[in-house]
């Protein structure tokens, strides 16, 4: 599915219209395409089910690496910058930074395809808890281990510019799958990597 921007443009410029302004005056006669144009940016990852994002990102590694079976060995990235934008209020979710951890199971993924993961997942209408298991859902099928955590932190305009106006309140999430729901020694590795 294309982003429609035609669509886009058309309904921006009634937004325009519906504020009270002239969308024909200088300022504003190319806001309707611009806007059209970073919305097919920003929501790039609506074109795309986790089963599409997982193949594109499908770049593993098992030749060089001798992975046990029921190991405990916790591959983390962390710090991984995204934004999104709340399906609610469609505000900016910003200064985000997304953790995933996994358990290689014969394989393991390319460190960039993680981030780039991460950026996709983001770039849809969405929940900050769904971001998360979105993460998950898709590192399970690529490096076929059950075993994977997503920490999310993040700052959500719904929150910090409208509404209840708290700026700097930060929404944590988590979504553990696998022995990270269960195994109390292995959550308790996986925080001391994260602080």
């Amino acid at each position: 599915m294309a982003i429609d921007t035609k669509s886009i443009e058309e309904h921006i410029r009634g937004i325009l219209i519906a504020l009270g302004d002239n969308p024909d005056r200088e300022g504003l006669k190319d806001t309707p395409k611009r806007v059209a144009k970073m919305y097919e940016e920003i929501f790039m990852g609506m074109n795309y089910t986790n089963y599409d994002i997982a193949e594109m990102f499908n770049t593993t590694f098992e030749d060089d690496l001798s992975v046990e079976e029921n190991n405990n060995d916790i591959v983390l990235m962390k710090d991984i910058e995204i934004f999104s934008h709340c399906e609610h209020h469609l505000a900016l979710m910003y200064n985000m930074k997304v953790a995933v951890a996994y358990i290689p199971n014969k394989k393991i993924i390319g460190l960039s395809k993680i981030a780039r993961i991460a950026d996709m997942v983001g770039r849809r209408l969405q929940l900050q808890e769904r971001i998360g298991s979105d993460i998950a859902e898709i590192m399970q099928k690529i490096t076929d281990s059950e075993d994977v955590a997503v920490i999310i932190e993040g700052e959500h305009g719904c929150m910090t510019t409208r509404g209840i106006k708290k700026p700097g309140t930060k929404t944590i999430s988590t979504t553990f799958r696998g022995r990270f729901k269960t195994d109390a020694v292995l959550i308790n590795k996986l925080m001391m990597l994260y602080k």
